[in-house]
């Protein structure tokens, strides 16, 4: 599975906090998840930043960069670099000519962007694909528990793949989006493969349902809820758009004919 290494302790610290009630005061401690600054260029040139959890640092220079609209295809990224400075070098066989124009997305902080043109431009046919209820309901308890950040701290998202049977991939980060991004950049770096199904404990806007459908993710779904743009996303581009998604149930709002019982 292409899932971070990085053991969930190295990614929190611990912090003595002042617990008060109407009837006690005490101190407890509490595991804080690491936020760090990295830029992302392309070709030597700086593209934007993003605050994130220091790990998938490659995968999310890749989907970071599709998300602009910079790279499209795995054949266009060359090489990535990871420096320790805070910076995540890409190079690519892609030609800057000039800034993009982005859309400010409901990513948190405002940090969410994404390309105008990706977000008019006609879809591609998204991959063929089915999975099973059960298989759903085993995809949803290993992205679950797949690592313990999330519990442990209450202050990360997770993202996962399903493939083949089996999670293909898991990563997790501060900010939902970058989450997505990650396993998107798994995707774009060749670790996995587009004909799957993603799941995420984030809500479902058009930002993550766009991106998604755009690498040709046909089966999307959510712990959460998704926005009215992010279904007209699902609607426009074909995609099977699953929320509220639990063991043993699921809320199909598209396409309900990939998903098989």
């Amino acid at each position: 599975m292409s899932t971070t290494q990085t053991p969930s302790s190295a990614l929190s610290f611990t912090h003595t906090t002042t617990v008060i009630t109407p009837e006690t005061k005490r101190e407890q401690e509490e595991q804080l998840a690491i936020e760090t600054p990295y830029s992302i260029a392309l070709n030597d040139e700086t593209i934007g930043s993003s605050m994130v959890l220091p790990v998938g640092l490659e995968e999310f220079g890749a989907g970071f960069l599709f998300g602009q609209g910079y790279i499209k295809t795995p054949d266009d990224i060359k090489e990535i670099y990871v420096c320790p400075e805070g910076r995540i070098a890409v190079y690519a066989d892609v030609e800057i000519t000039e800034p993009k124009e982005v859309i400010i997305t409901s990513g948190c902080g405002g940090t969410g962007k994404i390309s105008k043109e990706m977000l008019e431009d006609a879809f591609e046919p998204l991959q063929d694909y089915t999975i099973t209820f059960p298989e759903i309901n085993t995809f949803i308890r290993q992205a679950l528990s797949a690592s313990t950040l999330g519990h442990d701290t209450h202050c990360v998202h997770g993202c996962a793949l399903w493939q083949n049977g089996r999670l293909q991939a898991f990563f997790e980060d501060v900010g939902r989006h970058n989450a997505v991004d990650k396993i998107l950049g798994s995707i774009l770096l060749g670790r996995a493969t587009a004909r799957s199904a993603i799941y995420t404990t984030g809500r479902l806007t058009s930002d993550m349902v766009l991106k998604c459908a755009r690498i040709g993710i046909p089966v999307i779904m959510s712990r959460t809820a998704p926005s009215s743009l992010g279904l007209a996303i699902a609607r426009r581009s074909g995609a099977t758009l699953v929320a509220y998604a639990r063991p043993n149930r699921v809320n199909i709002f598209n396409n309900p004919e990939r998903i098989i019982v």
